[in-house]
């Protein structure tokens, strides 16, 4: 099926990304080094290729190099997740840590779609997100994994002194996860709300219709979290990773349909399209729940269940990806990986 139609097309070859990047490790230590070592590679390749960064911020980017910057920052989402899931020994927590960066990612897509220009605070996800990340895993190699996992009393001895009664022994990966959302996840969303907010009122527009097309992602978690509690298996504590893959490339098929609909000015139908991620999940649910009726045994095995989950969104989402990038590719008459066509 296609994905991009004759207005989309047209909009296309008009498109103008627009991004701000106020980050201070960016602004004075990554864009100077990059801009350096770019320099190292040759001209017919895309400069966006070399430097591995997620997200372009100039005014020339092609609608192409955009889309194919979210798919990869969405993969190291993913994967990162997973990492550091295994680096903080947090077992079923994996898949709240992916929650943690995934809800501010989505809300930051959203807020795009509509502000038509993506800002990049002074402390954001992609850059001090990750670096704080990265210094977490150098960090484990100096303490091991158990570090976080233990009593956070025990962890910091410094806390152990203060008293604090009103709260139960519990392992330091949870006061990290609770930080994060009260300190990161929570005002970024409430940022987001807001510069969506004053463009819908700008535009005397709904903003009912505008929280509207975040009920496809809230089905998503919402139904993941129904299967992990009927889940007679536990899949979310006994394969917490093929569950973050499952759900991750689920939501990588969200997040690319909305890119799409706003690199193309298509939003008709959008919701509906973004949908089709969630297809797998009342079959999964409806055997978790035919348990409830056979002794605690499913109709399918659920780690076969979880198997297939992964394989519909895998292909759900390169179908998406591959396609898209063929489609624009076509439609603005460039190669991709090359810079301009071959002369015949």
């Amino acid at each position: 099926m296609g994905y991009i139609g004759a207005h989309g097309v047209e909009t296309l070859k008009r498109y103008r990304y627009s991004g701000q990047d106020h980050s201070v490790v960016a602004k004075y230590v990554l864009q100077p080094f990059w801009s350096r070592c770019v320099t190292l590679f040759p001209l017919w390749m895309p400069s966006i290729r070399p430097t591995l960064t997620q997200l372009p911020l100039g005014g020339s980017i092609l609608p192409m190099d955009y889309f194919s910057s979210y798919t990869r920052l969405l993969m190291l989402l993913m994967f990162e997740a997973l990492a550091l899931g295994s680096t903080l020994m947090c077992g079923r927590f994996t898949f709240c840590f992916w929650v943690i960066a995934a809800v501010p990612f989505y809300l930051a897509t959203w807020e795009h779609f509509f502000t038509n220009t993506l800002i990049l605070p002074l402390i954001n996800g992609p850059t001090e997100g990750l670096m704080l990340i990265y210094l977490s895993h150098l960090f484990t190699f100096l303490t091991g994994a158990e570090w976080w996992a233990q009593d956070f009393r025990k962890s910091i001895p410094l806390l152990s002194w203060i008293p604090l009664p009103f709260i139960p022994d519990m392992p330091l990966y949870i006061i990290v996860m609770i930080l994060m959302i009260l300190f990161a996840v929570i005002p970024t969303i409430g940022s987001n709300i807001s510069n969506v907010q004053k463009v819908v009122d700008a535009r005397k527009g709904s903003m009912v219709l505008a929280l509207a097309m975040l009920l496809p992602f809230i089905a998503l978690l919402t139904g993941v979290a129904v299967w992990s509690y009927l889940s007679p298996s536990d899949i979310m504590r006994n394969q917490p990773h093929l569950l973050v893959i499952g759900t991750g490339f689920a939501f990588g098929y969200l997040v690319g349909r909305m890119i799409l609909a706003h690199l193309c000015d298509e939003p008709k139908g959008l919701k509906t399209g973004m949908c089709m991620s969630l297809v797998f999940l009342p079959f999964a649910i409806a055997n978790a729940l035919t348990a409830k009726i056979n002794a605690g045994i499913p109709l399918v095995d659920e780690l076969l269940v979880l198997f297939l989950y992964c394989a519909y969104t895998v292909g759900l989402y390169l179908h998406l990806a591959v396609s898209v990038v063929h489609e624009i590719k076509d439609a603005l008459g460039i190669y991709c990986f090359r810079i301009t066509r071959k002369e015949a």
